[in-house]
């Protein structure tokens, strides 16, 4: 078995790679996803609290 054949995937390259393309991207989404709204959030809560002090 040659690298070559091992790309190729008997046929179903182009449905493979696909597959495993969007199954990486969704889970870096779900790994990033909650840090971005996290970071949102605790800037939100620190805008309302500079507000309520004033």
């Amino acid at each position: 078995m040659t690298l070559e054949s091992f790309l190729h995937m008997g046929g179903y390259a182009f449905y493979v790679w696909t597959s495993y393309g969007i199954t990486t991207a969704v889970l870096l989404w779900n790994l990033f996803a909650p840090i971005v709204q996290r970071k949102q959030l605790l800037r939100q809560l620190a805008l309302k609290q500079k507000r309520a002090q004033r």
